[in-house]
């Protein structure tokens, strides 16, 4: 794994801004207390950060999940029936890697990689709603989608005299890894593979190529797959990514004061 502890003060960081909490409360946070805070925006969410819990929402929810121990908040139905007198609807329990340092791959032969937004979307027509939907590619401003397939510029049946970079960009996408800037400190990454090229080492490829992009402007490379994701697991570790938490986020349709 490749994540030094030293980074952690940078994730806690972020996070502390991201879920609107008071300044220093989880970049000083040593106790291991949970952290409560009290919010408008429509939600309840916990996030384990290695050794430090933090849950905000609503007052009359937090109210409610007083009672409740950190493994019970970690479980996407406890959530759920807490905040069944809310309106609550689950949006999963996602594990947290991170990684501030990681392996150089190389493809095992030409690849061509495109920045474009029509590549990525192209993509996403090839593969299941769910998918698209898990991995967000469309909120993510930095992409990298390999074209083609690595060593194979062309359909080894066709006849090709052309550019070989021309050809890989005409076999299309095959797969994606993108991501978007989280408070100027991480980089939320996503990965998405075409179905038909799935288990060929592709979205490690990608995955390491948009990761050791975010690091080199100076980014922690940040991955949150569902708990019941076994793909996305095995990808993050392949990379090299290293687990340090989880989040569970309960959408709240009734609203309250």
């Amino acid at each position: 794994m490749t994540f030094d502890l030293s980074s952690a003060p940078i994730v806690r960081l972020a996070w502390e801004r991201g879920l609107g909490l008071p300044e220093g409360s989880l970049v000083m946070g040593r106790d291991g207390s949970r952290i409560t805070h009290a919010t408008d925006d429509g939600r309840l969410t916990f996030v384990r950060l290695w050794e430090q819990s933090i849950l905000t929402g609503p007052p009359a929810v937090l109210e409610a999940a007083r009672a409740h121990s950190d493994d019970e908040l970690s479980d996407h139905a406890v959530m759920l029936r807490l905040t069944r007198g809310f309106g609550g609807r689950g949006r999963g329990t996602q594990a947290l890697y991170f990684a501030d340092e990681l392996e150089v791959r190389q493809p095992a032969g030409s690849i061509m990689v495109s920045h474009g937004n029509p590549e990525a979307v192209a993509l996403e027509a090839m593969c299941p709603p769910d998918d698209v939907n898990d991995v967000g590619l469309a909120a993510m401003p930095h992409k990298f989608t390999l074209m083609g397939l690595p060593g194979q510029s062309r359909d080894p049946g066709a006849d090709w005299d052309g550019d070989p970079q021309e050809a890989a960009h005409s076999a299309g996408p095959v797969a994606c890894s993108a991501y978007a800037e989280f408070q100027g400190l991480l980089a939320r990454l996503g990965t998405l593979v075409a179905p038909a090229h799935r288990n060929q080492g592709l979205g490690l490829l990608a995955t390491s190529i948009a990761a050791h992009e975010a690091l080199a402007a100076g980014l922690i490379v940040q991955w949150r797959a569902d708990i019941n994701n076994v793909p996305a697991h095995a990808l993050a570790m392949a990379a090299g990514l290293s687990v340090a938490g989880l989040q569970t986020t309960v959408d709240l349709h009734t609203p309250h004061k």
